[in-house]
């Protein structure tokens, strides 16, 4: 059970929280914090400050606005408690303290709490990427006529992920209403709309020649964030002090999101290579001569000058592969190869493995739980892929589908 405070309790999204905290019985709600206390009637006891509450907590969820920050930093620093901060509108001072705050407690921190608002923004870097300077960029949003920022902090975080992949070659432009220049390709075209009780709408426009691409994300009601600070107190109770966000928890939960296995490889290994460049290269053009795909590639270090090259291929190519070697042997005498035809080439991928530390060793400490020895390992960003003996497939697999969760 994870205690939380709502910090900002009576407003829309601190309602919106406790309605949502109130459904999931692993949340539950000590306290209440707002300036207006007296505003609702709340199932839990609710304070004008901070100050006035002594429950224990696990967790501060705030919704609240950028003046109440500096008094919940220092609550929060002074009885160690983890903090959730969806408010926006902060200044860069703001900032600032919040980031000198995570040197002593963790804190998450995010413009949006929507988790399709967070792969929004990775669609934005992806499509800013391949599109660049070719197209405008205008950014439009809108919310409910109560909302006091603006533009929404999802609309700076929108913009800043853009120009960041851009290499912040873009300036911000909020509206046009005094412009009567040109519309230069160095701007970012940043627009709100208020008006009635929409929860928000944010779209990215990428204007081209004859083209225009358009991401959209729409919001119908506001639990979709109350859902997503609820998910951000789960995930930061357990964290050392530091500061995270959205892509710190969606890449924690997809650290590992397929493991696959081939049972139509061989392994070959090439023993005593002159540590040369030349020569390994040698290796390699004369199986691309053949046609022959190869794949986990692994070289040793080098040991009196010779070093041993590991790599896999189709079980199929496997006598071609060993016929071109050999006539190596002719330039490099030293080498020898062995082979291993009976084996199954497993991988284990997932997205956010290059930010999430420890993947590697919870999949050896599964394989040695198993008895299970490797045979060669290669790794990418988001992958590791080892080889096993194949009578050993079915158990690797369903360890792994274990220890994984998948």
């Amino acid at each position: 059970m994870i205690r939380i405070i709502i910090h900002g309790c009576n407003g829309r999204m601190g309602q919106a929280v406790a309605a949502a905290a109130a459904s999931d019985p692993t949340i539950h709600v000590v306290a209440g914090i707002d300036k207006f206390s007296d505003k609702k009637s709340n199932p839990f006891p609710t304070y004008g400050s901070l100050e006035e509450c002594s429950e224990d907590a696990d967790v501060i969820v705030d919704f609240s606005v950028p003046a109440a920050l500096p008094n919940m930093l220092d609550y929060a620093v002074n009885r160690n408690i983890p903090l959730v901060i969806a408010t926006t509108g902060f200044s860069k001072d703001d900032l600032d303290l919040i980031a000198k705050a995570s040197h002593s407690i963790s804190v998450f921190q995010s413009a949006n709490m929507s988790l399709g608002v967070n792969v929004m923004l990775e669609l934005a870097r992806n499509a800013a990427s391949a599109l660049g300077n070719l197209f405008d960029i205008e950014i439009i949003e809108q919310h409910h006529n109560q909302k006091l920022d603006s533009p929404s902090g999802t609309a700076y975080a929108l913009a800043d992920a853009i120009n960041e992949t851009l290499l912040y070659s873009k300036n911000y432009v909020y509206g046009r209403h005094s412009k009567h220049d040109k519309r230069s390709k160095s701007e970012i075209g940043i627009h709100a709309i208020r008006g009635g009780t929409m929860p928000g709408e944010h779209t990215i426009l990428f204007a081209g020649d004859d083209e225009v691409l358009k991401i959209t994300h729409t919001a119908f009601s506001r639990q979709i964030f109350a859902l997503g600070a609820l998910r951000a107190c789960k995930y930061i109770v357990t964290k050392p002090p530091g500061l995270y966000g959205m892509k710190d928890m969606l890449t924690q939960q997809s650290a590992v999101t397929n493991i696959s296995s081939s049972n139509k490889d061989a392994l070959v290994t090439v023993n005593n290579i002159p540590h040369d460049s030349n020569a390994v290269a040698r290796v390699f053009q004369a199986l691309a001569k053949e046609n022959i795909n190869v794949d986990m590639i692994s070289q040793t270090a080098p040991a009196d000058k010779m070093v041993n090259i590991s790599f896999s291929l189709p079980r199929k190519d496997l006598q071609r592969a060993l016929t071109v070697i050999n006539e190596l042997q002719t330039s490099f005498p030293t080498i020898s190869m062995s082979t291993n035809g009976q084996i199954v080439k497993l991988s284990v991928e997932g997205t956010g493995m290059e930010y999430q530390p420890g993947i590697a060793a919870r999949i050896f400490t599964v394989m040695a739980e198993q008895n299970i020895n490797i045979k060669a390992i290669t790794t990418s960003e988001t992958k590791v892929s080892f080889i096993i003996d194949h009578q050993e497939e079915k158990k690797a697999l369903e360890a792994l589908m274990m220890a994984f969760e998948l």
